[in-house]
């Protein structure tokens, strides 16, 4: 699962924002359509057939492997990635699934512009060199190479407004200024009124509009992400398709420094950091000039690189039905190689791909053949911002049309805590694919709950929300033992702290494996009820991404 910070897409929407003389923004709200009682009924002799044949070791021997070293991480466009999709293209094959990439084969090439920084990427302050990494971090937007200096100014939140009433640029001519700023809201302003109403991209934009030569962010501990995140995010290794745009070269640098940085910023003021920050969030703020001027020097080196989505066929065996298909998804792309370090990505998402795979391999050996067809996707690129599925949708190797659902491996691990016993659906609320899902939960004897970390924002975070925005309804599942929600809750948060995303997450030897059999399970048949039923999975009327399949409208505001 991406995190939402490392998402180019959203400074590309901020790029389009610069040119809008006004930002306007329409929140949509909804509610779920209520569901009418429908008794669950039992596993049907097929479904318990096919639940018989899928089997645990599957999912730990793929687990296992895809995140052993020799993987290398499986980083999109290194060799590591290409070794990870050759032995997923090669166990597709032994379980019997067609080529469904191009040309024959199991592979879509996908083509990405790889971006990191050179070594002569710098921030001068004064005569005083700053450590790229350690001190400070070139964040998205990256305009490309530049070289900029200037005066450096504190501008608190750089908000102009009169609820709360305050002018954080008051006689400020901004032209050639080097602007060190906090990331909104202040502290008696609502977080979710700020981001609903993109405040902070009415801000940037404006300085941006007023010649601003750089803008600094400096921290004030309210943050989402501290700076140690965002500079560990920021300093790695870029990817975006080749075929996007690149950003406008009007933009200037935009920098984050640590809190030890930031106080080098203030030094010359008479005023120290902490200082600053308080008269920030106090009545009758004034900008502070910083009496000392800085060099920003950015860098960039870009290369040329090809992933690869891994698409294998099983055919339905109804002669009308078959030509309508339900795709499973599991991204196997983890942050490959970095300054030595390997990034396994078991949990996420090595044994998302072993339960999609322990589903095919189920599937493949039943007897009684479900009437629609079933594509296997293992896909690249999901970590920088869910590029392979984007392009399988953008560039389908199947009737974008006829695809009936998408059912999406990704998470967290917490199926591994424990047998599971609960289930949350990402998605559910808004196609009639959730009251399927409660049924096939009922039937085995699980729970599903709502969403229990909405600020999180998983259902736009992973490979299924490009099939949503295609017009296809779609789930990503999840799935934790029982008892007290906050218990397991709590211990993915701590996970999130120490391993998400970084070299530590590996197979462990306290992971309890029939969780994650749990998941492929459910995964399996509520598959098979996509793939038997007369009818493709259908928006409820109360949903906003409500459309026909394979329209490419804009989605919906996040709310």
């Amino acid at each position: 699962m991406n995190q939402d910070y490392s998402r180019s897409s959203r400074w590309r929407a901020f790029c389009s924002l610069l040119s809008i003389a006004l930002l306007a923004t329409t929140v949509l709200g909804w509610q779920q359509q209520a569901a009418i009682p429908v008794a669950a009924p039992a596993l049907s002799a097929p479904e318990r057939e096919a639940a018989a044949k899928l089997r645990v070791e599957t999912i730990r021997e793929v687990a296992t492997d895809l995140s052993a070293p020799e993987m290398q991480g499986r980083g999109t466009a290194q060799p590591g990635g290409d070794k990870a999709a050759a032995y997923l293209a090669e166990r597709f094959k032994k379980i019997g699934l067609k080529p469904l990439g191009t040309n024959g084969t199991y592979y879509q090439p996908v083509k990405f512009r790889e971006i990191t920084f050179l070594p002569e990427t710098s921030f001068v302050v004064g005569n005083e060199p700053l450590k790229l990494g350690p001190d400070f971090a070139v964040t998205q937007p990256l305009s490309g190479d530049k070289s900029v200096s200037g005066g450096l100014v504190f501008v608190a939140y750089g908000l102009t407004s009169s609820t709360p009433k305050r002018d954080d640029l008051a006689g400020l001519n901004l032209n050639g200024k080097i602007v060190v700023m906090l990331q909104g809201p202040p502290a008696i302003v609502n977080k979710e009124s700020w981001r609903k109403a993109r405040v902070q991209f009415d801000i940037l934009r404006y300085l941006v509009s007023q010649g601003v030569a750089a803008i600094v962010f400096v921290n004030h501990g309210r943050e989402q992400h501290g700076y140690k995140i965002t500079a560990d995010y920021s300093t790695r290794r870029q990817l975006e398709p080749e075929d996007s745009e690149e950003m406008p070269s009007f933009l200037p640098p935009f920098l984050n420094v640590s809190d030890e940085a930031a106080e080098k910023l203030f030094s010359a003021s008479g005023i120290s950091r902490a200082e600053a920050l308080a008269k920030a969030d106090a009545d009758g703020f004034k900008p502070i000039d910083l009496k000392q001027t800085a060099k920003i020097t950015v860098r960039l080196k870009k290369n040329k690189g090809v992933g690869n989505n891994v698409v294998g066929l099983l055919e339905g065996s109804d002669p009308n039905l078959k030509a309508e298909a339900v795709v499973y998804s599991a991204h196997y792309d983890a942050y490959g190689i970095a300054d030595n370090r390997i990034y396994h990505g078991a949990a996420d998402n090595a044994l998302g791909v072993g339960e999609m795979l322990a589903v095919a391999e189920a599937l493949a050996a039943t007897t009684t053949k479900p009437k629609r067809s079933f594509i296997f996707m293992a896909v690249t690129g999901e970590e920088y911002g869910g590029h392979g599925s984007d392009h399988w949708v953008q560039h389908p190797t199947w009737k974008i049309k006829q695809v009936a659902a998408n059912l999406n491996f990704d998470g967290m691990g917490t199926e591994v805590y424990g047998p599971v016993k609960v289930l949350v659906a990402f998605g559910g609320e808004h196609s009639n694919l959730g009251e399927s899902l409660r049924t096939v939960a009922d039937a085995l004897d699980l729970k599903v709950i709502p969403d229990p970390m909405p600020e999180e924002k998983a259902f736009y975070r992973s490979d299924h929300y490009f099939f949503v925005k295609k017009g296809i309804p779609a789930l990503m599942l999840l799935g934790a033992p029982e008892g007290e929600i906050k218990s397991w809750v709590d211990r993915m948060k701590q996970w999130e702290k120490t391993d998400y995303h970084q070299p530590t997450d590996v197979v462990r030897s306290d992971w309890n494996w029939e969780g994650p059999k749990t998941m492929a399970t459910v995964g399996l048949i509520l598959g098979l009820r996509v793939a038997n039923q007369d009818e493709m999975p259908k928006w409820l009327t109360s949903s906003p991404f409500n459309r026909e399949r394979g329209t490419n409208q804009p989605p919906p505001p996040e709310p």
